[in-house]
């Protein structure tokens, strides 16, 4: 079986996904040679699968999966359940949390009991690098309204770094309702909480979480502070009201 699967949403990361690529193949040649990378392209409009397909001309470990734009969520439970590894990490295409990240993570995960690895923007030892100051706000904001309501003791649910024993991740994905298989098709890009569902789904499960203080640099310039965080909140509102109807 392979160890570490590592799941990489994409959507119009031409400029990015090839030296994503280079920089995980190359740390998990040395670091672990038993991987699979699957990057599903979430619809894009650029050349991401055309620069996917060259790179896998040369690596066969390398998987591409072509979706309509259903959105990060939907993108990423397609490659989660179709993964294979022991474990799975979930990673951005601009690779925003360095790839060496992975040993924090595995510290807790493989060697500490622990289910599930989150990369945290928050608390001691936590880097982040280029982050206007309105976004920092308003993301700490969400968070704040994500203890609250649904996830309390979690200080950074949406770091998009995370890693899960591999048959947790693919049961929790079969789980989760926001962004399953009756997603429609998207017209224009959305960021959304899917993490908080997963998560979520997760404490229900009664599984051991452990935030682990990561390096994050800042480089999404294609996220609506405003617009975002109103989804964002939609989608917490919607984990609660599904909680209170019994369907987690």
């Amino acid at each position: 079986m392979t160890e570490i699967s590592v799941v990489i949403p994409a959507y119009n990361e031409k400029p990015n996904i090839g030296i994503t690529l280079t920089k995980i193949t190359t740390f998990l040649n040395d670091f672990e040679p038993n991987y699979e990378i699957i990057v599903v392209d979430d619809g894009s409009t650029d050349a991401t699968s055309e620069t996917v397909d060259t790179f896998r001309s040369t690596n066969e470990k390398v998987i591409l999966i072509k979706n309509a734009h259903k959105g990060k969520g939907f993108a990423v439970r397609t490659g989660v359940l179709n993964s294979t590894g022991n474990f799975v990490l979930l990673c951005d295409g601009d690779l925003a949390v360095p790839i060496e990240e992975l040993k924090r993570l595995l510290v807790w995960v493989k060697d500490n009991d622990f289910d599930i690895g989150i990369g945290s923007r928050e608390g001691i030892g936590a880097v982040r690098k280029n982050e206007p100051l309105i976004r920092h706000i308003m993301g700490r904001t969400f968070n704040l309204l994500v203890r609250l309501l649904v996830l309390s003791g979690i200080n950074d649910t949406q770091c998009g770094f995370k890693l899960f024993r591999g048959d947790l991740a693919r049961e929790i994905f079969k789980k989760s309702l926001l962004y399953g298989d009756s997603s429609k098709e998207l017209k224009v890009p959305k960021v959304t909480a899917f993490d908080v569902e997963i998560l979520f789904i997760a404490k229900k499960m009664g599984k051991k979480i452990k935030e682990v203080p990561i390096v994050w640099e800042y480089r999404n310039t294609r996220v609506n502070n405003i617009r975002d965080s109103f989804y964002n909140f939609l989608d917490v509102l919607k984990v609660r009201f599904n909680d209170l109807l019994g369907k987690y």
